[in-house]
């Protein structure tokens, strides 16, 4: 069997499992954001009066904080009230994150788990060999209420990567250009499962990249496993008690791509879907109107100092709004000491709190119509940052960073 096949089956209590078999899973970790969680608090009153384990259901505001409207006041005003009577201690309501940098950042995910979240990014916790996979409301309220779900186990696809990422070539880069060659449906309902010497050798917040972007191909999830630096993390917030799986010699894949990156340039995808990519020299000298550096995909500290390095003593363009958001409290208050804050500020960003905001086009960053914006965001599909009639690219921090000073598309590799 696979990673994932072997994860699937030690969560249904059986020795084996294969593609297409249809499973019920015990669930490690349930999560929900301050969008997610109300709708699936309404189906869960229909149907249940107690959670099954309120210390394995997390709950994180991200998506609107603070509050930009009512609604989204009141959603979270519900989420509050149930988690207080339902004895929800993992709750995280003050601006701490996005919910999947929180998650492994406070030691909620660990390897060989499966851990569900009302949020298709999800698969993210794959960097960490996990099972990891988003759902919708009403199977996260049944998660809520018995602590378990179905899957049809997915077949595999084994992603393959050798080589040494250049200098402005980042983990970014890479899944995008694995995106373009596989398509956005190329991989629908697989799992992509990613090896080779690139992957051993990356670190954790490349490794996050990659994970959280398989959903972009259609994936169930993905997942890689882990390697010296992962466990090392784990380690510094206390995460124990967890098997860690490995993919069987022989374990049978539906397809297998394999990816040299030596010479790969910086990617970018353009409008309006994330298969759409090209080197970003192929599109060189496109006037922006705005720049975003943050979310779940690039927010963490590594991505803002890749940014504030080219940032360094430069100034944003007069005509471009750059935006950045980290993706936790915790890396707002490393990028502080380090003096990463500073930098940005200096050159003419606006630095927000930590959240998903201008990623959605929720609020702190929406789009007018005709308006560009270069970002290091997962997803461009129309309206994604605003009006249906804007149009988003998608690249790694420094080219977004490069960018934003000259006020069009550059490539920092130039």
């Amino acid at each position: 069997m696979n990673i994932t096949e072997k994860i699937l089956a030690n969560a249904s209590g059986v020795k084996e499992v294969r593609s297409g078999e249809i499973i019920e899973a015990r669930v490690d970790l349930a999560m929900s954001h301050d969008g997610t969680s109300t709708p699936t608090i309404k189906t869960f009153n229909k149907i249940s009066q107690d959670v099954w384990d309120p210390d394995k259901i997390v709950i994180v505001f991200d998506h609107n904080v603070p509050a930009n409207i009512i609604g989204s006041a009141e959603f979270q005003r519900i989420t509050r009230d149930f988690a207080k009577k339902h004895g929800i201690r993992n709750i995280y309501t003050h601006g701490e994150g996005i919910c999947h940098q929180v998650l492994p950042e406070e030691g909620f995910v660990k390897p060989g788990t499966v851990i569900v979240g009302a949020d298709s990014h999800t698969c993210t916790y794959g960097a960490f060999g996990a099972f990891a996979t988003g759902m919708g409301a009403t199977d996260m309220a049944m998660v809520f209420a018995t602590g378990k779900t179905w899957f049809m186990v997915p077949e595999a696809f084994k992603i393959e990567v050798e080589g040494t990422l250049r200098e402005y070539v980042t983990a970014k880069d890479l899944i995008l250009h694995i995106i373009g060659s596989i398509g956005s449906y190329g991989a629908t309902y697989k799992t992509l499962e990613f090896c080779g010497n690139t992957i051993q050798d990356m670190d954790v917040a490349g490794r996050l990249t990659i994970c959280n972007m398989a959903v972009e191909s259609g994936a169930k999830n993905g997942i890689m496993e882990p390697n010296t630096v992962t466990l090392k993390y784990l380690k510094e917030r206390n995460v124990r008690n967890f098997q860690t799986f490995i993919s069987d010699e022989d374990s049978i894949y539906e397809e297998s791509h394999y990816f040299q990156v030596d010479d790969l340039q910086p990617q970018i995808a353009c409008p309006h879907n994330v298969d759409n990519v090209f080197p970003v020299s192929h599109v060189s000298g496109e006037t922006i109107d705005q720049a975003f550096i943050g979310s779940c995909t690039n927010g963490r500290l590594e991505d803002l100092r890749q940014a504030a390095l080219v940032l360094n003593k430069s100034k944003v363009h007069p005509d471009v709004r750059l935006i950045v958001s980290p993706a936790s409290r915790n890396i707002y208050k490393e990028a502080i000491s380090e003096g990463i804050i500073d930098t940005f500020l200096d050159a003419g960003a606006i630095v927000i709190n930590p959240g998903c905001g201008p990623c959605l086009g929720a609020h702190m960053g929406a789009l007018t119509s005709g308006e560009v914006c270069i970002s290091t965001t997962n997803r461009n599909f129309v309206g994604r940052m605003g009006d249906p009639q804007s149009e988003v690219y998608l690249a790694n921090p420094a080219v977004v960073a490069y960018s934003a000073i000259h006020g069009e598309i550059r490539d920092p590799s130039e």
